[in-house]
């Protein structure tokens, strides 16, 4: 069966928008991204060949043919969790590049997604200027503030949508999808065998679930569930190291100690005394600065567990952190 229509995925990570695309019946021509680890796992997910990425956007300066543009453009610089530094920030100037392309290569519509800090009053002169660059790129847009929750999906996970077509037609007759009713929780839909919890309060058993939860007759309760029910039986909140947060190392059997330590690196990452990365790996010395007792067994042990691993970094622009071992989470 031919494909209703064709696209291209722009920041595609592990690609949560082919998803999207093909249940529509549509078909991914190409897609752009960079880190090798969401390449790897794209290229096998989907059994495409390392041809069909397109790599740095900021290298193109045109695309293929296509019906669909999508581009979940990097978050950091609208992002409460980052530094708020907006189109002063590299990643934020990546905005210009996917807006470039969207003018050059003409889609028929487009989706672009970011977080919901972009259309905080904060970032007001921002969006407008986006919306803006938009309508001069011949495209008529409106952008929605939605979250996953309330579609569906077990996370409440919200954020920016901007919808747009090159006829004004087809913006006016777009309609979001109905809310859904039937509120999905992860609880519903993992496995009974991976669900083990203790009869007491606050404890866990196997190392499996959080610390926090408990067993109810109406079945597994988070103890910080709160009125809107938005955390109850294991929906995932999308809030860093939120109350309903799961961590490798809640996953994977460790000890208190070897939490502390990644709880350590999770809370200091983003301090510039440890570098000017929007998440900076901590090296032996910089761990020991934090707390005097910490040695280099624990964090190997923790790297051989695949909690944390290593990172040798030598890039020029960063020459205070040249030739060092980094420990990142």
């Amino acid at each position: 069966m031919n494909p209703k229509f064709s696209a291209i995925d722009l920041f595609a990570g592990l690609g949560g928008f082919r998803i999207a695309i093909e249940k529509c019946g549509g078909h991914t021509i190409a897609f752009s991204e960079i880190n090798s680890d969401a390449i790897n796992t794209y290229i096998q997910n989907y059994s495409e060949s390392e041809s069909s990425n397109l790599g740095d956007i900021t290298t193109l300066r045109n695309l293929p043919a296509h019906d669909l543009l999508t581009a979940g453009v990097p978050c950091q610089s609208w992002s409460i969790a980052g530094r708020n530094l907006g189109f002063d920030d590299d990643r934020g100037q990546l905005w210009n590049d996917a807006l470039y392309l969207l003018k050059e290569s003409r889609p028929k519509a487009f989706i672009f997604e970011n977080v919901k800090g972009l259309a905080d009053p904060r970032n007001k002169d921002a969006l407008n200027y986006i919306m803006m660059r938009i309508k001069e790129a011949g495209y008529f847009a409106e952008h929605y503030v939605l979250d996953s929750f309330e579609y569906g999906v077990p996370q409440s996970r919200v954020r920016i949508y901007i919808v747009g077509f090159n006829d004004n037609h087809f913006l006016k007759s777009f309609k979001l999808p109905k809310k859904t009713s039937a509120a999905i929780k992860l609880g519903d839909i993992i496995d009974d065998d991976i669900i083990h919890v203790s009869s007491d309060a606050g404890n866990i058993d196997n190392g499996l679930l959080l610390k926090g939860f408990y067993e109810s007759s109406s079945g597994v309760t988070s103890l910080s569930s709160n009125n809107n029910g938005y955390n109850d039986h294991f929906l995932f909140n999308d809030l860093r190291n939120g109350n309903t947060t799961i961590h490798s190392w809640d996953i994977i059997e460790t000890t208190d100690r070897q939490k502390t330590i990644c709880l350590l690196l999770l809370r200091n990452r983003r301090k510039k005394e440890f570098g000017p990365l929007d998440g900076n790996p901590l090296s032996l010395s910089q761990f020991q600065i934090l707390d005097g007792t910490i040695l280099e067994d624990e964090l190997e042990e923790l790297v051989s567990l695949d909690i944390l691993k290593k990172e040798k970094y030598a890039f020029k622009i960063l020459k205070e952190l040249e030739g060092a071992d980094k420990y990142i989470g």
